[in-house]
């Protein structure tokens, strides 16, 4: 399974800075978020990540993450080299995943951080945790197949 990190990373290198496709902490947050949910929803539950997400004021995070990038505060982080292979030359990310991971890109990537978190604090899995608590796998899962299911 991947790491968060790497998911992060992935994400930094399709990202575009200088557009509205620009990642900054806070919007790579909620990618972050949107792509657990999804691809749990589309892999029978499966997490993409094991990471946990929290519910912030400003919405779901992954405090690893949010310790890793939180120097760039609301500037954009630099597009990231992202070399899909362990050091084993094993694919750390699947075909599936990497779908996956891009159909959130298509769908969410072009709107900044400050919408996404709106568009979070419009759903249940952060509506439903208390605050800095952990947002449980099986809300984001519910949640998400819901989704799905009127997609």
């Amino acid at each position: 399974m991947p790491k968060v990190e790497d998911v992060a990373s992935y994400l930094l290198s399709i990202s575009k800075p200088g557009t509205s496709w620009s990642i900054t902490p806070l919007k790579l947050q909620k990618l972050l978020y949107y792509c657990q949910g999804w691809h749990m929803a589309y892999s029978n539950g499966n997490e993409l990540f094991d990471e946990e997400i929290e519910a912030w004021d400003h919405g779901p995070v992954v405090p690893e993450i949010y310790r890793k990038y939180r120097h760039h505060k609301y500037l954009t982080i630099p597009k990231e080299f992202f070399e899909n292979k362990n050091k084993k030359g094993k694919p750390i990310l699947s075909k599936k995943q990497v779908d996956i991971i891009n159909v959130v890109w298509e769908t969410y990537g072009e709107y900044d951080g400050k919408y996404l978190e709106e568009l979070t604090h419009q759903e249940d899995p952060w509506i439903d945790t208390p605050k800095d608590r952990i947002i449980e796998k099986d809300k984001i899962l519910e949640y998400f197949n819901h989704l799905a299911r009127n997609a």
